[in-house]
């Protein structure tokens, strides 16, 4: 199924978000993914008020949802109509675990639609007396499929507008299936997400368990966002999903072991439908705190790289550039005399290009001068990453001949575990911090390069080169 035109429903706020620059007295914004420059008609600048849009009628309905489609702002979660908690039908894949179940079960609550799908658990009997004992309804497997598969065997017996597919690792929060639901009153949406905190018991965090707190994977941040490919929230964790059985079809790609989850959510993206991520809502994952399988874990995710890469290849990537950036990150490693000017230079040169294309600007060098800058970061900060990250076997073999290359891997490590520690203020110290860091890195590093050789393809590893601004 494909989703609907705009249809926001009066009285929904749409705030412009905190990465989106208001200029030239308010006729032009900048931002959105990609970062693009939308320029407003007079009509349209004045439904724009302190940064935020009423939905009234056709008019701001329309400037709302392209805003929204863009990534230029969000809705504000309260102006959003509740929808009605009967219409959903929490879905749970398990295989094993029954502690964790009981758990889950325990805070979803009573009186909910439940359907527990056991994956063929080892020990099968503690998995159906504590379904039987919440009122969940059990579906057993025959054959172990992964959680994609499980998913969709209980999906296909959902009766609601919405199912909510929950990790038996999860604890739900009293008011999230209601802060989520809320996102559905805008008919394009099919999936909302909440953000994934770290589930403290009465035994404490220790020093992996801290790192995760701070920089899970499952954690995407502060910041309300719509999810797509190459956005700053480019997927959402299977962890906990509600989502509006219309859109979904058939669900998960059931041949799927890992990556499932991004590959549900690209799809969903590539059929036009729009995905948020609501970070007012939260959920709580039982995070491993053993270095075994904790890396084992950082591997797992890596190794989805290549199945990814398979139904996905240009968003796979692990990094994006233009040709200039590209020319702008080969002067920078080469680290010569003449390494700054030429970098300047092709900066320079992008910018007057830029500026040509934003005349309806009142001061097109200006923005473009401001686009560069960020591109130039942006691929910086991109190729820091590869060198510590996806690429670092690579890069460990080319250090043992290049002083270059070690002083690059070098100052890649320290920079980004001293920018991530301002970023996340962890309850940890820098020195840990930064050891977990780099361990993150290498163990995820392992599981791409793993999954690539077993594939046969380098594809997952290769860098996207975008030949248009």
């Amino acid at each position: 199924m494909k989703p609907p035109g705009p249809g926001l429903p009066d009285g929904v706020i749409v705030r412009l978000g905190r990465r989106t620059r208001v200029t030239d007295d308010g006729h032009a914004l900048i931002g959105g993914s990609p970062t693009r420059v939308l320029y407003l008609t007079q009509t349209a600048r004045r439904m724009v008020e302190n940064r935020t849009i009423t939905v009234v009628d056709a008019g701001t309905r329309m400037l709302a949802d392209r805003l929204l489609e863009s990534g230029m702002a969000d809705p504000v979660l309260s102006s959003l109509p509740a929808g009605d908690e009967s219409q959903v039908t929490f879905v749970i894949p398990v295989f094993g675990r029954p502690a964790a179940l009981s758990r889950l079960l325990e805070s979803i609550g009573p009186g909910k639609r439940v359907i527990v799908v056991d994956d063929v658990s080892p020990e099968p009997r503690p998995i159906a007396r504590i379904a039987a004992r919440y009122g969940a309804r059990l579906v057993v497997r025959s054959v172990n499929g992964g959680p994609a598969a499980a998913r969709n065997d209980g999906l296909k017996l959902v009766t609601t507008r919405f199912v909510a597919f929950v990790d038996s690792d999860i604890v739900v929060g009293p008011t999230t299936v209601a802060q989520l639901l809320r996102h559905f009153a805008d008919p394009r949406v099919a999936l909302a997400a909440p953000r994934v905190l770290g589930l403290r018991d009465a035994s404490g965090l220790n020093w992996v368990g801290r790192y995760e707190e701070s920089r899970s994977s499952l954690d995407l941040g502060l910041y309300p966002a719509v999810v797509r490919q190459r956005s700053p929230v480019s997927w959402v964790p299977g962890a906990f999903l509600l989502a509006r059985v219309e859109s979904i079809d058939e669900g998960f790609s059931p041949d799927m072991r890992e990556g499932e989850d991004v590959d549900f959510v690209w799809k969903l993206a590539d059929r036009g439908w729009r995905i948020r991520f609501e970070p007012e809502a939260t959920v709580w994952h039982e995070h491993r705190q053993t270095v075994r399988e904790w890396l084992g874990r950082k591997a797992f995710y890596g190794s989805s790289a290549h199945p990814l890469a398979l139904r996905h290849p240009r968003d796979i990537a692990p990094a994006v550039f233009s040709p200039w950036t590209m020319g702008v990150v080969a002067a920078l490693l080469a680290q010569r005399k003449w390494s700054i000017p030429v970098a300047l230079g092709i900066s320079g040169f992008a910018a007057v290009r830029i500026a040509g294309k934003l005349s309806r600007s009142e001061h097109p060098l200006r923005v473009a001068t401001g686009l560069t800058a960020a591109g130039v970061g942006a691929s910086v900060s991109q190729t820091m990453a590869l060198a510590v990250r996806h690429w670092w076997p690579l890069a460990l073999v080319v250090s043992l001949f290049s002083r270059r290359a070690r002083r690059v891997v070098v100052v890649s490590a320290i920079a980004d575990a001293v920018l991530e520690y301002r970023r996340v203020r962890p309850d940890l110290d820098p020195v840990r911090f930064a050891i977990a860091r780099r361990l993150d890195d290498l163990a995820y590093g392992y599981g791409v390069w793993r999954s690539a050789i077993r594939g046969r393809s380098l594809a997952a590893l290769l860098p996207d080169l975008r030949r248009r601004e």
